[in-house]
């Protein structure tokens, strides 16, 4: 019975699993922040799309471990890069697995800033035409979805432009609308390589002190060509999405972050909750506040989980 008149589904169908790619051959390497999670050789795709599939996991969101890196982050762009090549490797071997992609310049800058820097400052409209570039290699190379993060001011605008001038007008763009300076991106950075060598990210993200201000770079984005909407982190967002659903008619998303998903194994592993139980209950929460589609770690595990109450 309570099944029965549940009023809010947590499935396998909503989620997306953030996937780390990195150079080069051999086996995937362990994120040590990160149980569970690991940094995969493009040459290694193949098999996980086809594993991922088989898994009911409906969709990726690829992020690469850049090793070559300039001022400029000029390999986030190259179209023989590394999340072009992990691109196609995927879509090769599971055509229907959903590929989306981070669309940023930070794990590709000599700097780790999301932007062009100039003058010791984050040029915006300069990384707004790089992002743009970004997008139309990952689009070229088959993305389904182009998610830009790196929180500059019009790069929605500019990414659709360039997307629909090449021809690519049925790729969608996933924005980071609501992007937090948060203290929860830290084994996240680790993992992807990406911690900014001077400075902070505070003058692009958002100060998670302002909802309305959340509320304004939502309607922006949608306004500028937005096909799904996201906040990040999700468990601090929850009001967010909460007051964006009634308001907004798009789909909306929230990332679970790495420190989330390492707060909930650290918690599991000392014994102080069971990690099913904890999982199920935060993803939850997270799609009663109003969100449709969830970034999660743990999309792998909560597809098991369906597979085997099933």
């Amino acid at each position: 019975m309570r099944d029965w008149v549940a009023e809010t589904e947590l499935s396998a169908r909503s989620l997306i699993l953030p996937l780390f790619v990195r150079p080069g051959r051999g086996e995937p390497m362990r994120v040590p922040s990160l149980p569970g999670v690991f940094r995969w050789p493009v040459d290694s795709l193949g098999a996980l799309g086809r594993e991922l599939e088989d898994e009911r996991v409906p969709a990726v969101l690829v992020f690469g471990v850049g090793v070559r890196k300039d001022e400029e982050g000029s390999e986030a762009w190259s179209e023989d890069g590394l999340v072009p090549s992990a691109i196609r490797a995927l879509k090769r071997s599971a055509p229907e697995l959903i590929v989306s992609t981070d669309v940023c310049l930070c794990a590709y800058t000599s700097h780790g800033h999301c932007g062009v820097v100039a003058g010791g400052e984050v040029d915006n409209d300069a990384s707004v035409e790089r992002l743009a570039r970004v997008a139309v290699a990952h689009a070229s190379a088959g993305a389904d979805v182009v998610a830009p993060s790196a929180m500059m001011d019009g790069q929605v605008a500019a990414i659709r432009s360039a997307l629909d001038r090449e021809r690519f007008v049925a790729t969608a763009i996933l924005s980071y609308s609501t992007k937090h300076a948060s203290a929860f991106y830290g084994p996240f950075r680790e993992a992807e390589g990406s911690s900014p060598a001077f400075g902070d990210r505070t003058t692009y993200q958002m100060d998670p002190r302002n909802a309305r201000e959340a509320l304004r770079e939502m309607r922006q984005d949608a306004d500028e060509g937005a096909d799904v909407l996201m906040v990040k982190p999700a468990l601090t967002s929850l009001d967010l999405l909460a007051r964006a659903r009634p308001a907004i008619d798009l789909p909306l998303a929230a990332f679970q972050v790495s420190g989330e998903y390492a707060m909930l194994k650290a918690g599991a592993a000392q014994g102080a909750f069971d990690e099913r139980a904890a999982v199920l209950e935060t993803l939850t929460a997270v799609r009663r506040a109003g969100a449709d589609l969830v970034v999660t770690y743990f999309a792998r595990d909560v597809a098991r989980w369906q597979r085997e109450a099933a």
